[in-house]
């Protein structure tokens, strides 16, 4: 089947060929791909390569040429009709409401627990590593943790809102090394359970609920807020009701770190396979919605971005995953091996290609007496947290853990797979 003249122009553009002999090139097993990819896009994309119709090399270097070209766009007027009916539901409906927030627990939190084990550091740590002095993915998810203690300038006897706390990395970090007492916050049963099973000897009260429930589940002030990895899930018609929740919640001298993936330019068009598939409801903001939800009730403190360290975190997750595929292959088809791969590949090239972003934001209520100084590992040394030697020029190297070491990790852990 001859290929399409519209998808081989934007390929072309981007510097992908179909069946070509680049480690980038896609190769197609399935040729009904090509009509797929005209009237569906993404969804055909990550569908196709989910079933096995192609495949890459460097998925991830494919996804990245394809962003940068703009091959993301719809390519046939079906598949723009369809894209302008989810442009106009997001507007009619809001597909972040309190009811439809548990979705992306159950689907994408609570699946088997050996994935994750298996996948992230020895903190469970699920958002960016900050790779700045780090060469391997537990010193980096580390390193990140005591960036954000550093920026909130925790003291001993604080109070620490954690909302989206996952598996409580952020706040085992917290609670060990600045003496700080701990209320997170999940949509996640299985973040939930395991918090209260692994982390039960720390200062740490876990609650699974959304943060429009949280003045009644966590009455009262706290000193610091942070949220990880959770902003994401807000929506921009939400953001407001966040930030004054949040205020609500925050000590008049608090302050109140985010550390969210944000896009490079404002759009209400979404990725429609991460949005069935991985992150329901999902929204990324681009730094003018993510200002104008701020704006009126905090002040911008400090403001640092480093997408690209994601790119490094994903690949370091990907290889972890891969080597521990042969305990996981047990209990789970191909068809998700190649699933996760696409989810963490096709990611890292959305990163790579610079049109994600990874923002931490420090914000203030606008009545704060203290002056607030930006905190930056190489500017001073930090307060409290353990010394760690000053890494060499960062190096693009990717360490992971053995496949030994995970498989033990996965074997060990306390759930069973779903």
């Amino acid at each position: 089947m001859p290929i399409p003249a519209t998808l081989s122009a934007i390929t072309h553009a981007a510097d992908v060929r179909f069946n070509g002999d680049r480690p980038w090139d896609p190769q197609v097993h399935n040729p009904a791909l090509y009509s797929a990819l005209l009237r569906d896009g993404s969804m055909a994309l990550g569908n196709g390569y989910a079933r096995g119709d192609w495949d890459c090399d460097q998925l991830d270097e494919c996804i990245c040429r394809l962003l940068r070209g703009q091959a993301n766009r719809p390519l046939s007027l079906q598949a723009q009709l369809t894209d302008w009916s989810r442009v106009l539901a997001d507007l009619l409906v809001n597909p972040q409401t309190l009811r439809r927030s548990y979705r992306v627990g159950r689907r994408h939190y609570d699946i088997d627990p050996r994935v994750y084990a298996a996948m992230l550091d020895p903190l469970m740590a699920y958002s960016c590593g900050y790779w700045r002095d780090a060469r391997d993915l537990a010193t980096a998810q580390e390193h990140k943790c005591q960036l954000i203690c550093e920026k909130l300038q925790l003291r001993p006897g604080m109070r620490l809102l954690d909302v989206g706390c996952g598996w409580g990395s952020l706040a085992a970090y917290a609670a060990r090394h600045y003496g700080v007492e701990v209320v997170g916050i999940t949509v996640s049963a299985q973040q939930a359970q395991w918090m209260r099973e692994h982390l039960s000897d720390l200062p740490i009260q876990v609650e699974q609920c959304d943060y429009r429930q949280l003045p009644a589940r966590a009455p009262g002030c706290f000193d610091r807020i942070a949220s990880v990895g959770m902003f994401e899930h807000v929506g921009r018609r939400n953001d407001r009701n966040f930030f004054s929740t949040m205020a609500r919640l925050l000590d008049a001298e608090g302050l109140l770190l985010l550390h969210t993936i944000g896009s490079a330019f404002t759009t209400r068009r979404i990725d429609p396979w991460i949005d069935a598939y991985i992150f329901p409801g999902g929204r990324l903001p681009s730094a003018m919605q993510l200002a104008r939800g701020v704006e009126g009730v905090f002040l911008i403190e400090d403001w640092e971005n480093f997408g690209l360290d994601y790119d490094r975190t994903l690949l370091a997750w990907w290889k972890n995953f891969e080597a521990a595929w042969p305990v996981l292959q047990h209990d789970s088809s191909t068809e998700f091996f190649r699933f996760w791969r696409y989810y963490l590949l096709s990611c890292a090239g959305f990163f790579r290609s610079r049109q994600g972003q990874l923002w931490q934001v420090v914000l203030s209520k606008p009545g704060r007496s203290c002056t607030y100084r930006s905190w930056r590992p190489v500017r001073q040394e930090p307060n409290t947290a353990p010394q760690h030697d000053t890494a060499k020029s960062e190096q693009h190297c990717f360490d992971v853990e053995d496949a030994t070491s995970s498989h033990r990790r996965i074997e060990g852990h306390h759930s069973q797979p779903q």
